[in-house]
């Protein structure tokens, strides 16, 4: 059948007209132009060529009959796909139609299909019943046309899933009164699963007919299950036909209604499940609250996100020196892998802990976490403040923590030495004790496998117990905390590592973690984050979505939720945002595990129809644009025809010409390109090993460190096989430090230090594995016992700006002692002072027997006072330029294997110490 039908339809009457017309055009063909010409008689006799015809040619006047048919057929008003009602029945009709969120894309379309209904009860004298499925249960009742047409009308599609299971009484009820009653249930074409109330309409119906009307060829798309992932937000795109788009695009918007970005999607022949994923960074990520399908108004097609799926930014600066060999064991590499499951890191990289920490607070991170870091500089100031304003400060100990005297801690620490186990040292490992009930740790299990072989101890005092939120065996604590204005700052009593416990290794350090992360934003104070009370906090509707996902006023019916569990969208809890605004609660349409199911009505009885594909579409202005078409084409072949053609041929190029040459004119000219001036970036110390000095701005000190270097150059290129180049001088705030594993430092007694951010440079490349020396050339003056020197008081004021580990004089089975010449000290110009390094742990029983012994890493710092460039130096013929003390051949010798160890192992590192191996090898061997 052919949907087409007309508005006057007796207008097609005059198609019998066309006839008539033919003939007319026929027997009247187009008056030919007459023109006198007096010499006639010259031209009798002739024949003529060419002849007019008669009568008009015939597809011209096919063209105008045409041209007739087209006015006709507009005047009678066609309508493709018109609204015609179904044929009216007998007795009661009973409408159910679903007006819940699936029904909200179409819903003008239903409503007109179900008034095509009411309309032909209506004119059969039949009384209707209507039942919408979204809105409470409640007693059926015939009623006139006119009444349930107003019914409809003031129905509007809800932002839930209709609850069809709770009308099943009332449904029975109304079927009881009135057996003989005619169904049309208009679905919207989703079934529960399990579908109690298609189960329930079975066995009411009893193989009574009954007709389901729903659309059976796009069906519904929605969103649900949206997870802020590591790399990117993602959420599940459902779908309950596959005649639905099999792509498209979600849009993510903040609060405010703003775009944050566009993902596309697509399905999968026969899949009904697919995912979109928005690639942008984790500060966009936790702008967005609502997430939405393009084109797709319904509220399924919403996802609502609230702080439950934003992902906290966690930045993570450590005060121990980068290991590039070992990293897998620095404390840095354990957070960042307990906290990645459920929060964003951002590790400090190449810069001081300071510079980091004033990073982090420019980017307004939530949390930040401090791995032994000490010294905290200029920073400290901004940290307090930050910590003040709502911040979360984590902190771990360390060698570094225990010497600091900042006030950023939560208790105040017994002072321990710069050595190891200066705060505490046990016979045997403590375990882990109990999780009081004052902090955010509480209920959790207490591990049976985590114990503690150092930590940093408290000054008891009266507040000591209520700052505590995690406590050894022995009731020392392991976790304090202590609120700081709007914010937190919280201890860890070991280290992040393993040096000092193996609870960074345990499930319970996520745990941890993931708790105290939670805490960020949050107004709690400590000692009551674990109380809960009475009755759950109850949030009012803030803002509530409508049928179409739009947001608006909440309904009069909005009862508040749960704080602690939301749940799903409903006639009492409409989905949308509720509480306060700096803390809103998202309630959706869709749980978070939902898929959608199409309904299949293959029950006995059950007759399936759907609704109108298209809307009535008047075809008059179709009609109207033809019949002027032709028009405009009988005109042009008339004037064809008269001879037009010929005066058209006549026309020159003379307009093309000027087109083209208006078009030369607008092109645009090629500008010369100018080439930008780039500073030249001098990468020689990056193409070979350069021995490095800092240069002072002394120039006998200066010229003293380059011949030194200079010698120390020329003894390494001939006993080793490094050929290193000539020595370079550095410029700490100019020149770029990361070229250079070893810089010699000399110290110039009454020099001022340098900035504080050239002391963050130097900071940061003692952090990323380079190795400072520095040199205060007063040995003599400290063996005279005249207490502070001036170059010590200098250095002391140059290291109070650096975040700087535990010292000690070198061991004599350290591996710098052993890296290429054995070595038992380090003498310069001067044998008597002390050369420090980096202290090591405290050596275990395992390793007493090892000829070597190394941290993880090179010592970031090594301090001596014997001057060694004194020692080294030499003059253009490789000559001594300086006498030693007490002197002698062989302390220049051993001054210049010295440096060579030096060298070596800013070079090489620790790989002497694998001579542990040898005597398993030479066993292995047989020998």
């Amino acid at each position: 059948m052919i949907p087409l039908a007309f508005t006057a339809p007796m207008m097609l009457l005059a198609l019998a007209a066309l006839p008539a017309l033919w003939v007319l055009l026929r027997l009247v063909p187009p008056r030919p132009r007459r023109i006198d010409f007096p010499p006639l008689k010259l031209l009798l006799g002739l024949t003529p060529t060419e002849e007019t015809p008669a009568r008009t040619p015939w597809w011209l006047t096919a063209l105008r009959l045409g041209l007739a048919a087209l006015i006709i057929l507009m005047l009678a008003g066609p309508v493709w796909n018109p609204r015609a009602g179904p044929a009216a029945g007998s007795g009661p009709l009973l409408l159910l139609v679903d007006n819940g969120w699936a029904s909200a894309r179409d819903w003008e379309l239903r409503t007109r299909v179900v008034e095509d209904r009411i309309a032909a009860a209506e004119a059969a004298g039949r009384s209707v019943a209507l039942l919408a499925t979204a809105e409470p249960a409640a007693d059926l009742s015939l009623a006139a046309a006119p009444d349930v047409r107003a019914h409809l009308r003031a129905l509007r599609p809800e932002p839930w899933t209709p609850d069809r299971a709770a009308h099943l009484k009332s449904l029975s009820d109304f079927l009881t009164r009135e057996p003989a009653a005619e169904i049309v249930w208009f679905a919207d074409g989703l079934a529960a699963r399990p579908d109690a109330f298609v189960d329930g309409l079975k066995t009411l119906l009893a193989g009574r007919p009954v007709e389901v009307v729903q659309d059976t060829s796009r069906g519904a798309l929605a969103l649900a299950g949206a997870d802020n992932a590591p790399g990117a937000l993602t959420v599940r795109v459902l779908r309950a036909l596959d005649g639905a788009p099999p792509a498209g695009v979600v849009r993510a918007r903040d609060v405010k209604g703003l775009p944050v970005g566009e993902a596309r999607y697509a399905f999968a022949a026969g899949e009904r499940e697919t995912a979109a994923r928005f690639d942008v960074p984790v500060d966009l990520r936790n702008d967005v609250a609502r997430i939405e399908i393009a084109g797709e108004h319904s509220a399924g097609a919403v996802q609502l996100l609230d702080d439950r799926w934003r992902r906290r930014t966690v930045g993570i600066a450590s005060g121990q020196t980068a290991d590039t060999a070992q990293p897998l064991l620095s404390g840095t590499y354990y957070l960042t892998q307990a906290l990645q499951p459920f929060a964003d890191v951002r590790p400090a990289e190449g810069t001081s802990p300071g510079e980091s920490i004033l990073r982090f607070i420019d980017d307004k991170l939530p949390v930040i976490m401090l791995a032994d870091v000490g010294k905290l500089g200029e920073a400290e100031g901004r940290l307090g403040d930050w910590v003040d304003g709502g911040g979360v400060l984590v902190r771990f100990a360390g060698s570094r923590l225990t010497a600091a005297s900042d006030t950023l801690v939560p208790v105040t620490l017994r002072r321990g030495g710069r050595t190891l186990g200066g705060a505490l040292s046990w016979e045997r490992p403590q375990a882990l004790g109990t999780f009081p009930q004052n902090g955010p740790f509480a209920g959790m299990a207490v591990p049976g496998d985590v114990t503690v072989t150092r930590q940093v101890l408290a000054e008891p005092d009266g507040d000591l117990p209520a700052r505590t939120w995690a406590v050894l065996a022995d009731g020392t604590p392991l976790v304090t905390a202590a609120r700081h204005g709007k914010g937190l700052v919280v201890l860890f009593h070991v280290t992040a590592d393993t040096t000092w416990s193996n609870l960074p290794l345990s499930g319970s350090f996520v745990e941890m973690l993931r708790r105290l992360v939670a805490l960020a934003g949050t107004t709690v104070k400590v000692g009551d984050e674990s109380r809960r009370a009475a009755e759950p906090t109850m949030l009012a509707p803030a803002r509530t979505l409508d049928g179409t996902g739009s947001f608006e006023a909440p309904p009069a019916t909005a009862r508040p939720v749960r704080a602690d569990a939301p749940g799903i969208g409903g006639n009492e809890h409409p989905p949308g945002f509720y509480g306060p605004p700096e803390g809103l609660v998202a309630v959706n349409t869709l749980a978070k595990d939902a898929t959608l199911t199409p309904l299949v009505p293959d029950w006995p009885g059950a007759r399936l129809s759907s609704y109108a594909v298209a809307a009535p579409r008047d075809l008059a202005p179709a009609l109207l644009l033809a019949a002027l078409a032709l028009l405009m084409a009988d005109s042009l072949l008339v004037f064809a025809l008269a001879g037009g053609a010929a005066r058209l041929r006549r026309l020159t190029g003379a307009a093309g010409g000027a087109a083209l040459l208006a078009l030369a004119l607008v092109l645009p000219h090629p500008g010369g390109a100018r080439a930008q001036d780039k500073p030249a970036v001098d990468f020689e110390a990056a193409l070979k090993t350069h021995l490095a000095y800092v240069v002072t701005g002394d120039k006998d000190t200066d010229d003293t460190s380059l011949a030194g270097l200079r010698g120390l150059t020329a003894f390494i290129t001939d006993r080793t096989a490094l050929e290193p180049g000539p020595p370079m001088g550095i410029d700490l705030a100019r020149d770029e430090l990361a070229f250079h594993a070893l810089i010699y430092w000399p110290i110039v007694p009454g020099a001022p230090p340098p900035p504080p951010a050239v002391m963050a440079k130097v900071d940061a490349f003692m952090k990323s594995g380079g190795t400072m020396l520095f040199d205060t050339r007063d040995a003599l003056e400290q063996s005279a016992g005249l207490g502070s020197t001036p170059a010590g008081a200098t250095l002391q004021k140059l290291l109070s700006s650096l975040d700087i580990p535990e010292l000690e004089p070198v061991p004599r089975n350290h591996v710098l002692t052993k890296t290429f010449y054995l070595m038992e000290k380090f003498p310069g110009r001067y044998d008597s002072g002390d050369t420090w390094v980096e202290a090591m742990p405290a050596e275990s029983a395992d390793e007493s027997d090892r000829p070597a012994r190394a941290g993880d890493g090179v010592s970031p710092i090594i301090i001596t006072s014997n001057d060694l460039a004194g020692a080294w130096a030499v003059g253009p013929d490789l000559s001594p330029l300086f006498p030693l003390t007490p002197g002698g051949p062989r302390q220049r010798e051993m001054a210049y294997r010295g440096g060579v160890n030096l060298v070596m192992y800013a070079l090489t590192g620790n790989y002497k110490a694998d001579q542990v191996h040898v005597p398993a090898l030479l066993e292995r061997l047989g020998q």
